[in-house]
């Protein structure tokens, strides 16, 4: 009687989880990197003697620019402790999708460079520019963080322990928002005034930083 051959061992399909803490060590040496490297593009400025202050005045939208960008640098890092506070354990995927989240994170400076540029050497259309390519940037960094929550809705057992998918759901309405309102900021500073661009860029900025610990999930009434 021929013997029953051996059964294949199967792989498990599910992925590999890890600790997250080399993630968030990671990250946060990112974003340590990041917003001190927005002081480079801050120089002296080229003056003739006796006329310094008036060429630091005249450099004011480089040091606006400076100040919206790390405190938005600033407002990134504090929602992405938050972010990372949600979950218990990664996986391959899931930190890839947070290298994308860091890569949003690493090109703000130059957006800055240019927006500080636009407006204190060049003319409306340049102001345009700027401001579309800062709203573009923006708006395009909020796309990982929806892909971040939409992995987290689909591998619940990675979720920290108090933490349920219901409250995940909740979060997606934040960067689809970023998405929305930075893209018209965009619209609005090209289309309309680039100072009104600006001005809406500033309220998401400010919006992502009051909600920086997460939406709350509205309880029906009874």
């Amino acid at each position: 009687m021929a013997e029953a051959p051996d059964e294949v061992e199967q792989p498990d399909a599910r992925p590999r989880v890890s600790g997250t803490e080399r993630m968030t060590s990671f990250s946060d040496g990112v974003f340590a990197i990041v917003i001190t490297l927005l002081v480079l593009d801050l120089r002296v400025p080229e003056y003739h003697r006796g006329e310094l202050l008036a060429d630091l005045l005249d450099e004011g939208a480089s040091y606006l620019a400076f100040v919206v960008s790390f405190i938005y640098i600033g407002v990134l890092w504090l929602n992405h402790h938050a972010l990372l506070r949600l979950v218990r354990a990664t996986t391959l995927a899931l930190s890839w999708i947070n290298l994308a989240i860091l890569f949003g994170a690493v090109i703000i400076p130059f957006p800055t460079a240019v927006l500080a540029s636009a407006f204190t050497h060049g003319d409306t259309d340049d102001q345009r520019a700027g401001v579309a390519l800062y709203a573009l940037a923006a708006a395009l960094m909020s796309a990982p963080w929806l892909v971040f929550f939409g992995y987290l809705r689909r591998h619940p057992e990675l979720l920290g322990r108090g933490v349920s998918p219901e409250h995940v759901r909740t979060q997606r309405l934040r960067p689809v928002t970023g998405l929305v309102l930075y893209g018209l900021s965009g619209l609005l500073g090209w289309f309309v005034n680039p100072v009104l661009g600006l001005i809406g860029i500033i309220v998401m900025i400010a919006y992502h930083a009051v909600t920086s610990e997460g939406l709350r999930r509205r309880v029906g009434r009874r």
